[in-house]
């Protein structure tokens, strides 16, 4: 990736939005939407038999009909009553736009759908623009839920609960009581309401409403403020969502906030109580308060809170099993730490390992020669004026090593000392660290290394070191001045030989769990390196390993510690990719801190989980002695089920022009990028139109779907960035691990170039995670009909070439087929369900339920059916004789509660005989090599032989999502 400071986003064509929204008002009311409606505006209207047309749409002015025109129908035709209107469906979630063959080409976002009559027949409509859809929808919503009620909210936004609070702020602020403010006085006031809000935009508002009713003054009246204040400080999309979750209101009650933090925003066990606790602390009039409801400006408020930020806060604590051995986890680590500039001429400075150990850093580098006056040094061997004394480096150390996390830190050593100087570290290390440092010998009885849990707030010295004979008080060792080896491996007269240095027996005894060695081939270290021994490579190095033996790497990785390190090219101290090492199973993968870019937002971004404490627990594929799993992989990870992320860019908030940004002024013309970074199978990148000259709430209203086969080692990165000519300007980005996501509408802050969260400047986004047969853009019907049903596709099992083993996996293929297809069909009969009641895929279960439960009520407000417990699950039955479209639906969840049914009575004896078989293929393990053997497999075929058999077991191993599928549906059918 490039620099973002100058970089342009790839993977789709630029696109411009210029918004369809009045220039003039913003959407701030219900009765902004019906004035809209009632001017009309051009809609397309789709119908079953791939045609679209466009008309002209317009709502009576007396709000009873819809009507359109041109049309080939009687005037009294061509419209739509009101009171006829059953639902109004956003999306493309309809018959008609599932079988319409340019389904396609129309955009999720600009699509919505009346259904009318008592079979609930649908006028199919798009917008130009994702704005307008939701005016109409939103408009026709509420008209819709007050047919039945006198239509109060034409009398204008005077009686609202936000028009009423707005009244008694500007009240206590008039202190003369006149009804009347300076302008001066007015601004402030807004400003501190909105600190966001900039002045001068303030004053040009009350400019533009005096100007339309042509008076101008420097004096603002209540009214004036009120109405400035709605149009600067409602954003719509926020609006939108309201009317939708508050079914039809402009406020939220108590209940509505529960309905909307179970079903869109994931939150479990919420109770009324703690709602209420959400309104009074959120709600900004005191009446809210008092009567439980939350207006708009709480609402957005709410929004932007902490509460809705999109990093799980249960991943803000050590919430992973740290008793695993250590070479299980990926470990925060930097390269040069004494650098805070570049390493070629950059000066060593105390500074850097302050500002890594902030950022939970757990492995640093220390690279200590010779000083005067008998006293060890850090320096940059490329700058030898300024240095750092190694006592004042190691004491700033014992200082932080534990503020950010108590897990161990790695003090990777580069000696370049003589003996005398090595032994004056030692006793500098000895006096500042005390019995922080860990000297205990490894156990050759153990085969792992210990657990960061075991060696909390422990120092690890990694060095070389002597052999164990006690008499040996000194000797040589290779050089540990890996940037000097790299240089004498490129010269012309390099013959393979490390320069030597010598290592006193006080330094070699501080080392114990870390020692390091040099890589020579995979199956020599398999067959005699120890587990304390760690290797480095080279980041040239380790790239042509990964790409040569990228299953042996992940295997090694198993067992030992690899290290990492940039290319000596890197003069600049830029940054390699850490996710090409990671996916290898490396875990120290040692950064330049002091270089901002893509590569440490990833790097940052990734270590933010659990806790921040510098240790990730490695997928269980990459942990567990016996699995398949190669880096390279480009399509399904065996024995990990895919998923489907949907992430819809919903709007932008207070975007800054970019640092260095000159040739537009102040105008920027924002877009936004989402990168999915991970194995090669799931790499992507996607982006969004670009809005014109909006900085402070560009609305993008574009929906993305992303396909993530392994979730665990996957990260998201959005950037927002300025489109321009010349080239296109970093506004800020966030970089977030997949499995740190909370679902539901959030606010993404994001970071500046070199990290910083920029105050108030967000994304707002919609997070859904689906399985991946349950989310994605719906079938086309009529396409399956005439081609047949799909094929369903089946994890295999590979054959060994060993009879013996070959038959027990064999015994497995039936279970695993039985497995797959109660699950798949299960989760068909779900999608199904949620396409007849007009939901998207990314829908919950709950919201499904609600809205089924909805359509089955009859036009006098009773019950069509009864809910009957038979042996423990909900059936429903129709009280009386029902229409053909309750029937479908009714069919539909029959047979949903009958796949439930099926799938949580028979997946205990599915799993048993699965996991029966892969117990029975583990009894070959440990013989595995020689029974290849006996039947005359070697070298390649026998490796072949043995990837294979991990190949099955990984396969077999329990799929946790399955059964915490069957958990979740035996508890929610109960």
């Amino acid at each position: 990736l490039q620099d973002p400071s100058n970089q342009k986003c790839g993977g789709r064509k630029k696109t411009v939005s210029f918004s369809s929204m009045p220039s003039e008002k913003k959407i701030s009311s219900a009765n902004d939407c019906i004035s809209f409606m009632q001017a009309g505006c051009e809609l397309k209207k789709v119908r079953p038999n791939s045609r679209i047309y466009n008309r002209f749409f317009t709502l009576d002015t007396d709000l009873q009909a819809l009507r359109w025109e041109p049309s080939k129908k009687d005037l009294e035709k061509a419209k739509l009553d009101i009171s006829a209107i059953k639902e109004i469906r956003l999306g493309k979630n309809t018959e008609t736009f599932r079988n319409n063959g340019l389904a396609d080409q129309i955009c999720e976002d600009c699509a919505f759908s009346i259904l009318h009559g008592e079979n609930y027949e649908s006028l199919d409509l798009v917008a130009n623009s994702a704005d307008v859809a939701n005016i109409w929808v939103s408009g026709l919503r509420y008209l819709v839920s007050r047919s039945k009620q006198p239509l109060d909210f034409m009398e204008g936004n005077q009686n609202t609960p936000r028009f009423m609070w707005l009244k008694t702020v500007f009240e206590a602020a008039d202190v003369d009581g006149n009804g009347i403010m300076l302008e001066d006085t007015s601004v402030e006031l807004i400003k501190q309401l909105n600190p966001t809000l900039k002045e001068a935009k303030i004053r040009l508002k009350f400019k533009e409403i005096q100007k339309s009713k042509e008076k101008l003054t420097t004096r603002v009246t209540e009214e004036e403020f009120c109405e400035a204040f709605c149009e600067l400080c409602t954003r719509p999309e926020v609006y939108f969502l309201l009317v939708q979750i508050s079914k039809n209101k402009e406020y939220l009650d108590a209940n509505d906030l529960m309905l909307f933090l179970e079903a869109e925003q994931g939150v479990t066990h919420i109770t009324e109580d703690m709602c209420l606790d959400i309104i009074r602390r959120h709600e900004l009039s005191e009446e809210g308060r008092q009567k439980g409801f939350l207006a708009i400006d709480g609402f957005t408020q709410y929004l932007l809170s902490s509460e809705c930020d999109i990093f799980d806060p249960e991943q803000k604590k050590v919430a992973q099993d740290m008793t695993q051995p250590l070479s299980h986890y990926y470990i925060n680590a930097s390269h040069n730490t004494y650098l805070i500039e570049d390493q070629f001429r950059g000066p060593a400075d105390i500074n850097g390992y302050v500002r890594a150990l902030k950022m939970g850093c757990r492995s640093i580098e220390l690279d200590v020669s010779d000083g005067s006056d008998n006293e060890p040094i850090l320096c940059n061997r490329n700058n030898m004026t300024t240095h750092v004394s190694f006592r004042s480096v190691i004491e700033v150390i014992n200082k932080f090593a534990f503020v950010a996390s108590e897990y161990p830190l790695i003090l990777c050593l580069g000696n370049h000392c003589s003996l005398l100087q090595q032994k004056v570290m030692v006793q500098q290390m000895k006096k500042v660290f005390g019995n922080k440092l860990y000297t205990e010998a490894p156990l050759p009885s153990e085969s792992y290394l210990p657990s960061p849990e075991k060696l909390k707030r422990m120092i690890i010295v990694k060095g070389k070191k002597l052999p164990s004979d006690p008499d040996v008080l000194e000797g040589e060792v290779t050089d540990e001045d890996e940037e000097a080896e790299m240089s004498r491996r490129m010269s012309v007269d390099y013959n393979g030989e490390q320069k030597q240095i010598r290592l006193c027996r006080e330094l070699s005894d501080l080392v114990s769990i870390c020692k390091s060695v040099q890589y020579r081939d995979f199956e020599l270290s398999m067959k005699s390196q120890n587990y304390w021994e760690i290797c480095s490579f080279s980041e040239t190095e380790a790239s042509r390993i990964a790409n040569e033996y990228p299953e042996d790497f992940v295997n090694y990785n198993k067992k030992f510690l690899s290290r990492i390190y940039p290319s000596a090219m890197r003069i600049d101290s830029s940054n390699l990719n850490p996710q090409d090492f990671w996916n290898c199973g490396c875990q120290i993968v040692a950064m330049n801190f002091q270089t901002p870019g893509p590569m440490m937002d990833l790097h940052t971004g990734w270590f933010l989980q659990n806790g921040g404490c510098g240790y990730v627990l490695r997928p269980s594929i990459m942990r567990d002695e016996v699995s398949y799993f190669s880096a390279n992989t480009k399509g399904i990870v065996p024995g990990v089920s895919p998923l489907a992320l949907h992430i819809k860019i919903i709007s932008g908030q207070n975007f800054p022009k970019p640092k260095g940004a000159c040739a537009k002024g102040d105008v920027i013309d924002p877009y936004v990028c989402i990168e999915i970074h991970g194995i090669p199978a799931d790499c992507s990148e996607q982006r969004t139109k670009t809005v014109q000259q909006n900085s402070d709430n560009p609305i993008f209203d574009e929906t993305f779907e992303f396909q993530v086969n392994l979730p665990e080692l996957a990260m998201i990165r959005f950037v927002a960035l300025d489109d321009d000519y010349i080239g296109d300007e970093f506004i800020g980005q966030y970089t977030i691990p997949f499995e740190c996501l909370q679902p539901g509408y959030r606010h993404v802050p994001l970071r500046s170039f070199v990290g910083d969260i920029m105050e108030h400047v967000t994304l707002f986004v919609h997070i859904a995670i689906t399985n991946r047969s349950g989310g994605g853009k719906a079938q086309k019907r009529s396409l399956s009909v005439r081609m047949g049903k799909k094929v369903r596709e089946y994890t295999m099992l590979r054959n060994i070439g060993l009879k013996t083993i070959d038959d027990i996996f064999k015994i497995a293929v039936h279970p695993l087929r039985e497995a797959i297809d109660m699950r798949e069909n299960m989760q068909n009969a779900i999608v199904s369900i949620k396409e007849l009641c007009g939901l998207p895929p990314i829908a919950s279960l709950k919201q499904c339920l609600l809205t089924l439960s909805s359509r089955l009520i009859t036009s006098d407000n009773t019950p069509s059916v009864s809910l009957v417990m038979k042996d423990s699950f909900p059936y429903l039955e129709p009280l009386s004789a029902i229409p053909d479209v309750q029937k479908k639906m009714l069919a539909a969840y029959d047979l949903m509660i009958q796949e439930s049914r099926f799938l949580i009575e028979m997946a205990d004896t599915v799993q048993e005989k699965i996991v029966q078989c892969q117990k029975a293929g583990m009894e070959f393990h440990e013989e595995l090599h020689n029974l290849g053997a006996k039947e005359g497999l070697k070298g390649r075929k026998l490796n072949k032989a043995t990837e294979s058999f991990a190949w099955n077991i990984t396969v077999l191993k329990v799929d946790e999502t399955f059964r915490k599928g069957i958990i979740f549906l035996w508890v929610y059918t109960h």
